[in-house]
């Protein structure tokens, strides 16, 4: 049988109590399987190189897992170095709506906020 072992460790990143809020809710509202966890990570691409990854998955054999506020996260063990210090928001005013990426690891960022340069 394969068996996933779990390892929860200091976590690279930071989840705002508004970000838990809203992950929350799309958890409940598209009906998430209990075993996801929230993925975060980067991939190649955007206007500045990388794009964030945010979005709930399984979690794999490559994977480091962390619990913050409550939320299992996974990410991809290569990926943390470029995401170690970041903080994810969840933003919800007149003028902007939607999670924020504070990357301190981040030389140049996007107009959108989704995509940077290391």
């Amino acid at each position: 049988m394969n068996e996933v072992k779990e390892k929860v460790a200091t976590a690279p990143i930071q989840l705002t109590a508004g970000a838990i809020k809203e992950l929350n809710r799309i958890r409940q509202d598209q009906e998430v399987p209990a075993d996801h966890g929230l993925r975060v990570g980067v991939k190649g691409g955007g206007c500045s190189g990388f794009t964030y990854i945010l979005g709930f998955d399984v979690v794999k054999d490559n994977d480091n897992i962390y619990e913050l506020g409550g939320m299992k996260v996974v990410m991809t063990k290569a990926h943390g170095i470029y995401l170690v210090g970041m903080e994810i928001d969840y933003v919800d005013g007149l003028n902007n709506r939607g999670f924020s990426f504070n990357n301190p690891n981040a030389s140049d960022t996007c107009g959108c906020g989704t995509s940077f340069s290391a």
